[in-house]
């Protein structure tokens, strides 16, 4: 006689596993992180095997002799948190500063809330912000690429593409002049300009962001609606008025945008569960990234829209919930 199992959801048997979800986003940022290491040399590579050292050495200590469960370092997770944190940092920040990145994004971000898949917030991106906040100077300070593959510290530095633009517009120039600056876009796609370690080249991101659809880690609506939304409504603002808003073209290669739709924005404790309630997620970081850029202080604003978003994404959560089955609706 066949007995039967009664258990809790879920009950949808698939052979892919939590380690090989993180394993497969690792794989996905080697492009980006090859071409990192091109561009900014061994300041990238210390910083990149510092940040992914710490990050599971804190992710350790903390599971066993804080919270005193087995540790799950294996699984990958710390990994891509250290791997991302230093895609998020100039080349030449100094070290000490991005181990106490580390500490936050891992120590406070993460296991406060109990470890993988109950982070409320993008780990990551709160050890960037954390950074930014409390050492501006050295978070603002980027490294030009190709002449400091060898160089550490005293690196020839120069301004984001959106420093520019944010620059010249502060000092009331027009816009052909402050394109005359800024670099062309086949640079920007390739990835030969300043700014942090692994989000300058949309290439190598966007050939990761189909790797990880490809293996099904993330799936479409996020990062398209994300990258949609930005061109869409930055496209709008340029039609208003082109000599005081650049063209949407630009938004999407310059700064932090590919690396946060296609990695930060669809983590997945981090944002919602239905299809519905992705698009709306990623057409809110669209919008707030293309205001912040636009009207705010900062002239990159990825990493705030996509924080701001994961705060409301038990809101969205609920809104969009699936109906249960044999749900009765009730009309009227």
């Amino acid at each position: 006689m066949n007995l039967l199992t009664v258990s809790g959801s879920p009950h949808v048997f698939d052979k892919i596993t939590i380690s090989k979800i993180m394993w497969g986003v690792v794989i996905s940022l080697i492009p980006a992180m090859l071409v990192s290491f091109w561009y900014f040399g061994i300041g990238a590579i210390l910083l990149t095997v510092t940040a992914v050292f710490f990050c599971v050495l804190f992710e350790y200590l903390i599971q066993t002799y804080i919270m005193k469960e087995p540790a799950t370092i294996s699984d990958g997770s710390a990994v891509i948190t250290g791997v991302l944190l230093a895609f998020n940092v100039p080349s030449n920040l100094p070290v000490w500063q991005l181990i106490i990145g580390c500490l936050v994004a891992i120590g406070i971000a993460k296991m406060s809330y109990g470890g993988l898949g109950k982070n409320p917030f993008n780990p990551a991106l709160i050890g960037r912000v954390f950074l930014l906040i409390s050492f501006p100077v050295d978070m603002t300070s980027w490294p030009l690429p190709v002449a400091n593959r060898l160089v550490l510290t005293d690196a020839i530095t120069g301004p984001t593409s959106l420093g520019i633009l944010k620059e010249g517009l502060l000092n009331k120039e027009t816009m052909p002049d402050i394109m005359s600056k800024l670099p062309d876009y086949s640079q920007m796609f390739l990835g030969n300009i300043g700014g942090s370690v692994g989000e300058v080249s949309a290439l190598a991101l966007i050939i990761g962001g189909f790797f990880m659809l490809y293996k099904k880690i993330i799936t479409w609506p996020i990062p398209v609606s994300y990258i949609l939304s930005v061109f869409v409504f930055a496209g709008i603002l340029h039609l208003i008025n082109p000599e005081l808003y650049i063209d949407p073209v630009f938004h999407l290669l310059a700064g932090g945008l590919m690396l946060g739709a296609i990695y930060m924005a669809t983590d997945m404790s981090t944002s919602p569960m239905t299809t519905n309630g992705m698009l709306v997620y990623g057409l809110g970081c669209g919008i707030l990234t293309v205001l912040i850029r636009i009207f705010g202080a900062y002239p990159e604003g990825v990493s705030f829209a996509i924080l701001i978003m994961n705060a409301t994404v038990p809101l969205i959560n609920r809104g969009f919930k699936p109906k249960r089955f044999g749900e009765v609706v009730k009309n009227g």
